[in-house]
């Protein structure tokens, strides 16, 4: 029991503190959903996948129970959280970044829950990458792209 306290605590940290950076980074680009959206997006995600083994492990005779039919549907309601923060203005799709990020810190979540925390660091460091490090890429394609049509 005194186990499994400081292993769901540890899950809940790590989860925390990985998708705070996301956050961090939304939050610094003044998008709607920042590091408290991003932070509880990826904890409650966390927290489904906890409790979902819990309830396995409680029936765990019982070959009816599944955990991962509970864990399937934080697709569908993160799928619904996303669609709405992405919103359309004339020509212009603003959000789908930040709806993008929503959809990743859940899979975070889900990661650290189930206990693939090499993965979980892997995509939070790849997404910091994308997020962060091609700007500057994206940028000089723009500007390609402007002054050649």
């Amino acid at each position: 029991m005194g186990s499994d306290i400081v292993i769901s605590t540890f899950k809940i940290f790590l989860t925390v503190f990985l998708t705070a950076l996301i956050g961090i980074e939304r939050e610094i680009r003044q998008k709607d959903a920042g590091l408290r959206t991003h932070v509880l997006v990826g904890v409650g995600s966390c927290l489904i996948v906890l409790t979902s083994f819990y309830i396995s492990d409680i029936y765990k005779h019982n070959p009816m129970v599944d955990p991962t039919r509970i864990i399937s549907n934080i697709v569908t309601g993160i799928g619904f959280l996303c669609a709405g923060a992405i919103i359309r203005g004339g020509k212009q799709v603003v959000g789908l970044t930040t709806a993008a990020t929503l959809w990743i810190v859940s899979g975070i979540g889900m990661s650290v829950g189930s206990g693939d925390y090499t993965a979980a660091i892997m995509v939070t460091s790849t997404v910091m990458f994308v997020l962060i490090g091609m700007r500057s890429v994206e940028k000089k394609i723009f500007e390609y792209s402007r002054n050649n049509h």
